[in-house]
């Protein structure tokens, strides 16, 4: 989220209105597929940074998520 630019103040604010624990989002993380199903574009932008660390690409920010 960091990547993004996306403050926690304002996570946690989507993550009420869309019904989702933040705690638990912090503690264990989400599926991809319970943010994708929000049909937000915010959860996307989310999911496709994380796919793409998780591919190994780093092209979305350093290492510790600040974009470049």
């Amino acid at each position: 989220m960091r990547a993004l630019g996306y403050c926690n103040r304002g996570a946690r604010s989507w993550f009420a209105r869309h019904q989702l624990d933040w705690t638990d989002f912090i503690n264990q993380g989400i599926e991809a597929e319970h943010l994708l199903a929000t049909g937000d574009a915010m959860a996307e932008a989310v999911v496709a940074v994380a796919q793409s660390r998780a591919r190994g690409d780093t092209t979305n920010g350093d290492e510790h998520g600040r974009q470049q």
